[in-house]
């Protein structure tokens, strides 16, 4: 390589190479996290539903039924945690609250939520929980991880305390993006009564051990996952629960405490898929747009580094064979 540029273009070639797979595969996984202080809010409604009214205990068809799910950053409790962990963490404080057609309070149900800020997996920690219960999970809730795969992944479910595969089922298009659709079926299992429930003179805490009456539920769960974030743009339920024995339904086998097809409220997808869409394009310029923008970029550098060289290389056709000094004696 004879000229100064052509050096200095196969320099910035090679830096321009190098940079790419650095910042797709080093930068990334660093850069790209779910911040500590999010806070966000859905209502999801089933319409119409199936409703237990606890002042009777008899179950009535009502028009619909609400449920509103709210996920707050705790930064406080991330700062603590992270400096034992060695890890960015995010902890979310969840509040599920479901209310009848009336306003008036069903259930409601705080989770606390600990994960890995760039993986989404979860972090043990003092203060995971449901419903004021320990818990340990396993596996994702809430949110899939950036570049999601197509395969199953494991899902925390809230009401049974355990995990269980989440199926991939295919890959769809949702309101002008690519999505991947996933489903998740948790058969009849018996949960815990939630803690606070409208039920006139008895603690929802030891109502099981006091009339014997037990709580069951079961859901087909649905999400339509957006892959480059992993954040779900929707998500669906076809849930049941039940009661089941016991002195509390005067001698019924069962009675319907829930039944509905749960879906989010079209205002809420219609703000979610714009978050989201704007988040991808972020994700994207790590993970696509700018390392192949850095290959291509070093690549046409070095072609013109070496075209360069050609150039310099070639003897001039219009002053022919330099001309042999004369003799000197």
């Amino acid at each position: 390589m004879r000229s100064r540029a052509g050096l200095v273009l196969v320099a910035l070639a090679v830096f321009l190479a190098a940079l790419s797979p650095l910042l797709r595969w080093y930068a990334f996984p660093r850069l790209a996290k779910i911040p500590a202080g999010q806070y966000q809010e859905m209502v999801l409604e089933a319409k119409p539903a199936t409703l237990l009214d606890y002042g009777t205990l008899q179950a009535k068809k009502v028009e619909k039924v609400t449920i509103v799910q709210t996920l707050k950053g705790n930064v406080e409790e991330s700062e603590r945690i992270e400096r034992t962990a060695g890890r960015d963490v995010v902890v979310w404080d969840s509040l599920s609250y479901i209310q009848g057609p009336d306003g008036a309070m069903v259930s409601q149900i705080p989770e606390r939520y600990i994960f890995d800020a760039h993986t989404q997996e979860p972090v043990h920690a003092t203060g995971e929980s449901v419903d004021g219960d320990a818990v340990r999970r396993e596996g994702i809730e809430f949110k899939w991880p950036f570049l999601t795969e197509k395969r199953d992944y494991v899902y925390f479910d809230a009401q049974a305390r355990t995990s269980a595969p989440i199926h991939y089922k295919g890959t769809r298009q949702f309101r002008g993006l690519e999505v991947y659709y996933f489903e998740q079926t948790i058969p009849w299992t018996k949960v815990p009564y939630p803690k606070r429930m409208p039920i006139p003179g008895i603690d929802a805490t030891t109502l099981e051990k006091q009339t014997g009456t037990t709580r069951w539920y079961t859901t087909k769960r649905m999400f339509w996952v957006e892959p480059v974030t992993g954040a779900p743009v929707n998500g669906e339920e076809i849930h049941r629960e039940e009661l089941r024995g016991g002195s509390l339904l005067g001698g019924r086998d069962k009675v319907t405490a829930f039944a509905g097809h749960v879906k989010m409220r079209p205002d809420y997808v219609d703000s979610t898929v714009e978050l989201v869409t704007s988040q991808r394009g972020t994700v994207l310029l790590l993970t696509s747009y700018l390392p192949w923008g850095f290959l291509a970029g070093g690549a046409g550098l070095l072609a013109l580094a070496l075209w360069l060289e050609a150039r310099g290389r070639r003897p001039d056709p219009a002053g022919g064979a330099p001309a042999a000094e004369p003799l000197r004696v």
